[in-house]
């Protein structure tokens, strides 16, 4: 089994930075992509940026020139690094990971979530 936890959401004033980090272990044999989410009340959960195997990422529109993705497979980690923070930013944080099992099973887990509160 494979448990996935953020870290290092709060509550920042606009302009602040934040960083978020998120910490796969179990019986991980292979790390694929992996991403941050977040969900504010009454919507869907929505893509903020990924990070492939390759190290090619992706990038929500509304946050590219202030967060950065990146990730440690030494240490089965992916981090977030949010500059320029702004109100809208406002979320429930969460880390997804692919992942294949050393038992060959294949998919995808969550973590709990981390609440990041952008506010003055």
């Amino acid at each position: 089994q494979v448990h996935v936890v953020e870290s290092g959401g709060g509550l920042v004033q606009p302009g602040g930075s934040l960083r978020l980090s998120c910490a796969a272990s179990g019986s991980i044999y292979i790390l694929r992509t992996m991403g941050w989410y977040r969900q504010t009340p009454g919507k869907q959960r929505e893509l903020v940026a990924l990070i492939r195997s390759s190290g090619t990422t992706n990038y929500a529109d509304s946050v590219k020139g202030r967060f950065t993705i990146s990730r440690d497979n030494a240490k089965n980690a992916v981090y977030l690094q949010m500059n320029s923070l702004r109100p809208e930013d406002t979320a429930v944080y969460y880390c997804n990971v692919d992942l294949m099992e050393v038992n060959g099973d294949e998919y995808d887990s969550w973590g709990q979530g981390t609440q990041v509160t952008v506010s003055s």
